[in-house]
C-alpha cells in the first residue's frame, strides 16, 4: 500500500498548526501503533533542513552502521546510507531539536509515553543504497521507544525508489510504502514495527531520530555520552 499524498491545512504546512500537527500524531500512535503525516512540517523548516544538509562538507557524513557505542559496526549488507548527527551546533539544527522537544511534550502530556531524550541525525542515500528490515529497538530493552523519519524530496516519482516500507509485524509480507516527498513524517513505536528502506535511484535525504526513556542507573548512564 503507498501512502496517499495530501496536503491539508490542518498538518502544521502554515506554520501555525504544530499543536494540531502533535494531536493528530498523537492519536495515531494511540490508535495504531504508527503516524504517516504527508508533508506535514512546515514548508519553512523542511527547505531549512534540505538547504543544511546538501551544503554540509561530505567528510560531515560517515557510513552509518549498527548499534552504538563500542557496540556501533559498520554492516553494508544492512545498510549502505550515510549519517551525520545533529548536535544542535548550528540554527537549523537546534530549530530541528525544538521542535522536537515540543513534540515530545506534546505526546507525554497526550500519551504518558515518558520520553525523556532525544538523538536524530541526518541521512543520505546515493543512488542505490538501502536499509534492509530491522527494528529500531527490541522488546524488554526499553531504550528507544519512538521513531520519528522526515523526508526532504521534491519531485519523487515512482521510479525514485528509495520507498519506506513500514511493516505491522514479523509475519507481514507486503508492508505500507511511504513515499520519501519533502515534509512527510513517519512515526512509529520503536519496538512494534520493523521496516526498511527499498534501494534508492536518485539521491535521498531525510532525518531519522528516536525518542528514548531514562534508563540510567548506578554507573551506567543512559543514552551513553
Amino acid at each position: 500500500m503507498v501512502v496517499a499524498l495530501k496536503q491539508s491545512s490542518l498538518l502544521g504546512g502554515d506554520g501555525t498548526n504544530d499543536d494540531a500537527l502533535f494531536a493528530l500524531i498523537a492519536q495515531d500512535i494511540e490508535t495504531q501503533g504508527y503516524s504517516i503525516r504527508p508533508t506535514a512540517l512546515r514548508p519553512e523548516l523542511a527547505s531549512s533542513l534540505l538547504h543544511h544538509q546538501q551544503n554540509m562538507a561530505t567528510d560531515n557524513f560517515k557510513s552509518a552502521g549498527i548499534g552504538r557505542g563500542q557496540e556501533y559496526l559498520e554492516n553494508e549488507f544492512v545498510r549502505t546510507d550515510e549519517i551525520c548527527w545533529i548536535n544542535g551546533d548550528t540554527a537549523v539544527g537546534q530549530q530541528w531539536l525544538d521542535w522536537n522537544a515540543h513534540l515530545q511534550s506534546s505526546l507525554n502530556k497526550r500519551l504518558f509515553l515518558g520520553l525523556f531524550s532525544f538523538e536524530s541525525h541526518f541521512a543520505h542515500y546515493a543512488p542505490g543504497d538501502y536499509y534492509k528490515r530491522h527494528l529500531d529497538a527490541f522488546k524488554g530493552e526499553a531504550n528507544r521507544v519512538l521513531s520519528i523519519v522526515v523526508y526532504f524530496n521534491s519531485n519523487w516519482s515512482a521510479n525514485s525508489g528509495g520507498e519506506l516500507v513500514l511493516y505491522q509485524d514479523h509475519f507481514d509480507k507486503e508492508g505500507i510504502k511511504v513515499v520519501p516527498l519533502l515534509g512527510t513524517i513517519v512515526t512509529f513505536l520503536s519496538e512494534d514495527f520493523p521496516h526498511e528502506v527499498l534501494p534508492a535511484n536518485r539521491d535521498r535525504y531525510s532525518i531519522a531520530g528516536w525518542f528514548r526513556v531514562n534508563t540510567s542507573k548506578a554507573q551506567k548512564v543512559d543514552p551513553p555520552l
